[in-house]
């Protein structure tokens, strides 16, 4: 009998090409470590590019903390033509004659920055009735949505040499959707609009510069995915107390929590957080 291929755990940090779904690069990474238990922290589209933080093994327990991060991104408006997909990989359903300068663009972007409401698109992951949105939408059909606040932090705009494409810088909370956000100022200035070359350039604390092909990204400790988060030391006994589920006295914590706890060699040990006003031990890693 052959030998059993060792566990993988640990981080990636892809920078997701074109043309590919989310679900495509956790199968090539399947594939690449032998690792079935592989998942990501934040969808990209297809026609999107950027930032795609992977979690491998006993990792992907902590990707609900990378979820939750903001992001940013870069893309270009096209003002003047709306989509059926609020970008540009879907049929053109309307066009506008519309003539936008810097102070427009400006003031109508600043707008929609703080916390605003956003309507989901119908080519969302988002359920409705039990159903996600594009699987409505491929059937030809739209349902209604309730709109949902997301918090925009920043919103710049930057004029290109063609007069209908503008260039704008993205910080948004987890959650947001740029096509909506695109579509939206269009029709703020009295148009319409859809996006293309959407990239994300940073997914909370992992920015693009860290980021590698799906075939040669490194595998990054465990702990990578705690980036941002209080770490706190454990000694030899609190070590063993928390890898058997214990909690870590209160007197221990600062700050608000999530906390990484890690053993003298830096290793992840386990996460605890605050639930209901109460820390409780969110994550602990098996040995």
């Amino acid at each position: 009998m052959g030998r059993k291929p060792p566990v993988v755990h640990g981080a990636v940090l892809v920078d997701k090409p074109a043309g590919m779904t989310s679900h495509d690069v956790v199968a090539r990474l399947r594939k690449r470590f032998g690792e079935r238990r592989i998942g990501h922290a934040g969808t990209l589209d297809p026609d999107a590019t950027g930032v795609l933080v992977i979690g491998v093994g006993n990792a992907t327990r902590l990707l609900r903390f990378a979820s939750a991060s903001e992001k940013t991104y870069e893309v270009e408006i096209v003002f003047g033509i709306e989509t059926t997909t609020l970008d540009a990989s879907g049929q053109v359903v309307a066009e506008h004659h519309m003539s936008v300068d810097l102070e427009e663009v400006r003031s109508a972007a600043t707008s929609f920055t703080g916390q605003i409401e956003q309507v989901p698109p119908m080519v969302s992951a988002r359920r409705v009735g039990g159903r996600r949105l594009y699987e409505i939408a491929r059937e030809g059909r739209q349902v209604d949505r309730e709109s949902r606040p997301v918090v925009v932090s920043r919103f710049e705009v930057e004029a290109t040499e063609d007069p209908l494409i503008w260039r704008a810088v993205v910080d948004c909370s987890a959650g947001t959707y740029i096509r909506t956000l695109g579509a939206d100022l269009g029709a703020a200035l009295g148009g319409g609009a859809h996006i293309r070359n959407l990239r994300r350039t940073r997914s909370g604390h992992y920015p693009i510069g860290q980021s590698g092909t799906i075939d040669e990204s490194p595998l990054l400790p465990v702990v990578e995915l705690t980036r941002g988060m209080n770490s706190i030391a454990l000694s030899p006994d609190e070590v063993s107390m928390a890898q058997n589920g214990g909690r870590l006295k209160i007197d221990r914590m600062q700050g608000e929590g999530p906390w990484a706890l890690v053993d003298g060699d830096r290793n992840l040990v386990a996460v605890h957080e605050i639930q209901d006003g109460r820390v409780v031990v969110g994550v602990v890693i098996p040995k």
